[in-house]
């Protein structure tokens, strides 16, 4: 379990706000975490709810050893209530179940808090129904609402909570989460410049198909080195089945244009900037064949590819021009 120490190196702005208000017993009757997913609105409730909740509290850090404390992190506290989509949507049963939990008196004290996950996802009905609930705000009662999609909650319900915007993840920052997580430094980098989103970040690095889309990725430049006239036969038997939808292409170029952009960073040395850093050696030796001018024009021609495949070009067309284009 995080820290607030800890999640003010992830989200320093929301942490900052929360800690104060905690520190001032300020703590809002209802919040809204909007942000992309992996950006600590998940873990960001947890410390919160912990905070509301612990008696031992150090400052704003909660004790983490406390019954409270290992029941909030084990999802199993009484007085606090989580609601989660059934499908695609969180309906108004699943809200007016809450709202006669809430009529109970806690089970430990009256303290209560309720977490809202993909509140975007509630009903017309469910939503109505929990802005009623919102309308009586209790001292003792604090909601915690979590979505992607800030822009599509009812305004009422928007002007009834205390608005936090997760920003999304520096790299360096979610390098250090992935490494974390026990991603090997080489796979956290690149996966770091690939996406700001951790949760994404860690299924890729466990997708087999992650792992080849990088060989296949490293072929392909092998081959336009040394045997340039194979490349398009290597596109159509090994790109083509491993890359099948517009997404996974996209991603192969993401990782193409990665390399290309290493090859520049080797020949203007700025090595700390490198990617692919299993791969320093190939590159070096690719500065040797490949010129900086070569490496910009292929970056420009693979920016080219992405635009094209956006707009419908079918991706076998997008890469056989790239290819040809790369091979000029």
């Amino acid at each position: 379990m995080r820290t607030w120490s800890e999640m003010s190196q992830i989200q320093p702005k929301v942490t900052k706000m929360l800690t104060n208000s905690i520190q001032k017993d300020r703590v809002s009757h209802a919040y809204l975490f909007q942000g992309a997913r992996g950006t600590g609105k998940r873990e960001m409730s947890s410390l919160l709810t912990q905070s509301f909740f612990c008696s031992n509290r150090d400052g704003v850090e909660p004790c983490q050893r406390c019954k409270d404390c290992h029941r909030i992190q084990s999802g199993n506290h009484p007085d606090v209530h989580e609601i989660v989509a059934e499908g695609q949507s969180i309906k108004k049963e699943q809200i007016l179940h809450l709202q006669k939990e809430f009529t109970y008196t806690g089970l430990e004290s009256n303290q209560k808090v309720y977490i809202v996950q993909d509140a975007d996802k509630m009903t017309a009905n469910a939503a109505n129904r929990l802005l009623k609930f919102l309308e009586e705000p209790n001292r003792q009662t604090m909601a915690i609402l979590l979505t992607e999609n800030g822009q599509s909650i009812l305004d009422t319900i928007r002007s009834r909570c205390q608005i936090l915007s997760f920003q999304p993840l520096n790299a360096k920052n979610l390098e250090n989460r992935l490494m974390e997580e026990g991603i090997n430094e080489a796979t956290a980098r690149l996966l770091a410049s690939l996406t700001n989103n951790l949760d994404e970040a860690v299924e890729l690095s466990r997708d087999e198909w992650f792992a080849k889309a990088r060989k296949i990725v490293i072929q392909l430049i092998e081959i336009l080195q040394s045997k340039p006239d194979e490349a398009l036969l290597f596109i159509h038997n090994e790109w083509m089945p491993h890359f099948q939808d517009r997404e996974a292409h996209s991603k192969g170029l993401d990782l193409l244009m990665i390399w290309f952009k290493d090859l520049v960073y080797e020949h203007v040395e700025n090595e700390a900037a490198i990617i692919f850093i299993q791969e320093k050696e190939r590159i070096q030796k690719s500065s040797y064949q490949w010129s900086k001018q070569f490496a910009t024009d292929a970056l420009t021609h693979i920016l080219e590819a992405k635009r094209n495949l956006h707009s419908n070009v079918h991706p076998t067309l997008v890469m056989e021009q790239l290819t040809l284009q790369i091979q000029r």
